[in-house]
Parts: C-alpha cells; structure tokens; sequence
C-alpha cells in the first residue's frame, strides 16, 4: 500500500510564447496555450507517470479550469479523492510570459484559494499523512497549513519545493522537519540570508540548511547546474542538461518527483539526483510543465543515450 503523497497547488497555467525578444510594455506576437499546472499537481503527475502511487491533496473551483485540472490529472493517474471543489471560488492561474529562448520573462499568479486548505480541512487526512511512503509540500499553502503537515505528519518523510524568494519563508520554523529542500538560487538566498552568486558559495548555504535540521539540500543553480549536499556530510555537483529548451516552467517540479521517486526506491542522493536531472532534461523539451512521455524507461533511455 506504498503511496506517494503531494499538497499544494492546483492552477491552470496561461503560459505565452513570444516569437522574438520580449518587449516591457508592449503587445509581443506569440502564441498562448492553457495547461494543467501547479507545483504539487505537477510533482503528483510526474511520479505517477514514473509508476508510483500518487495522491493529490489540493483545491479547485466550481469552474471550467478546475473541472479540467481533476480530468486531467486523474487521466494521467493521480488519486483526486483528496482534491475539494469548491463552489464559488475561482480556480488557481498561473500566467508567462517566456521568450523565444523559452525561459521565463515574467509570471503573475492568483492562488487565492489556496488558503482553503486550512487546518480544519486538512484534520481528516492525518492518517493518510502519517501512512505516505514520502510527503512533497509546496510553499503556495499558508503558514498555518504547513505548520499543522508538518506537526502531523509522523515519521513520514516531508519533501519541500520552496516556490518563489516569497513564499520559501513559510517553511523556516519547519526545517527540522524536512527530509529533502529544494530551492533555487533566489529561494535558497532569501531563506538562509546568505549570498550564493557563485559555486563555491553553495556548500555555505547547504550547511546552513543542515544545521538548521534538513537532511539533504538539492540547489537548482541553473546554467551551473545542481549542487546536492547531505547532512552526513557528502556532496556533489551534477551538471545542467544540454539541448533544446521550449519551457523552464515545469523542470523544476520534474526534478523533484526525480527525488522523491529514487527516495522511494532507496537510491542514494547522487544516483536520485542524475535520475532527477534527466527528468527535467525531458521535460525542458516540451512546451507544457508535464512531459506527457514522462517514465521510468524514457528517464533510462535518456541517460544511457547520453541525451541524444
């Protein structure tokens, strides 16, 4: 009965494309497409397309986008049972802007409702957080939510993605707590207050986080690629994925259903890591922030192909 548990959000992603160099202040020619989105929906769907059982904990409106997040992430094999609808309330959005080299130029988000996941509604799911194999928490849900996963959640392993520079404070009190934090350069800086512009900066500020009680740290440093450290004391860099680039947004949360999935399997943080790193490899490839092909044997295929 192994299960892999995510909570957070749920959006609709509004992600544009602009065909040339994004103009500030102007209309950009591109083109626009709606995809489901959301950090803990995006690490739910990817680990149950790499064959984990996986359930969603989150909340959507009574509304066209709600409606279509629940089909289509239950379509790609995530348990909704967990997920609440409610009426009256509008779905999360997520809108970019990217340019033409696919990264992004600028994002606004309305996740309003996540705030309805409040303690009172969490109160019947401690017994399905206490009995998760794993726990992924995003930093979308409010301080008092975290506090109450995190207080009763047990002995199951909490992994925390930390959002944006904003939200990764909601954790702080938490870092005791956490199995596994990934943060980005911004994220990891805001929440240690310690600078990391350059590599031999980041072994200061995993050792930070570990003093502080996280037992494994994978920075998302970008062009520089991954720097992973152990509270044991064991760290490496893995590089950046080489090739073609037609979205950043989803990587990120490819990367961390790469970490939670070679947890479940008892990997070692390098072995999960190069794993990790080959799935957001994929999923940098495609416009959505889910690689629909997304397995184990197209992650394998990809490493032992050398990324061809």
């Amino acid at each position: 009965m192994n299960y892999l548990l995510a909570v957070g959000a749920s959006n609709m992603d509004v992600v544009g494309h602009s065909a040339q160099a994004v103009v500030p202040g102007d209309s950009n020619p591109g083109h626009i497409r709606y995809a489901p989105g959301g950090v803990a929906r995006n690490v739910a769907e990817n680990l149950a397309r790499l064959g984990h059982r996986t359930q969603l904990v989150s909340v959507v409106g009574d509304d066209i986008a709600g409606r279509s997040l629940l089909v289509a992430t239950a379509d790609a094999g995530v348990d909704m049972q967990a997920c609440w609808v409610l009426p009256g309330e509008t779905t999360s959005s997520y809108v970019s802007l990217h340019g033409p080299d696919g990264d992004m130029a600028l994002a606004v988000n309305d996740m309003r409702i996540v705030a309805s996941l409040t303690p009172e509604r969490l109160a019947p799911l401690a017994t399905t957080l206490a009995a998760a194999q794993a726990l992924l928490l995003d930093c979308n849900l409010q301080e008092d939510a975290l506090a109450w996963l995190c207080t009763h959640s047990g002995s199951t392993p909490v992994f925390v993605d930390t959002v944006s520079t904003h939200k990764c404070q909601r954790i702080a009190p938490w870092l005791h707590r956490v199995q596994l934090l990934k943060p980005n350069r911004l994220e990891a800086q805001a929440l240690t207050g310690l600078p990391l512009q350059t590599p031999d900066q980041a072994p200061a500020v995993a050792r930070w986080l570990h003093q502080h009680g996280v037992q494994q740290v994978v920075l998302s440093c970008g062009a520089q690629g991954v720097f992973w450290s152990e509270a044991s004391g064991a760290q490496g860099w893995h590089a950046a994925p080489a090739g073609p680039v037609a979205n950043t947004s989803g990587a990120g949360d490819a990367l961390m259903a790469g970490l939670m999935h070679g947890y479940a399997l008892g990997h070692s943080l390098a072995q999960a890591v190069a794993f990790a790193s080959a799935c957001a490899a994929l999923t940098l490839r495609v416009e959505a922030a889910n690689h629909p092909e997304l397995s184990v044997a197209s992650v394998q295929h990809w490493l032992s192909a050398g990324s061809d």
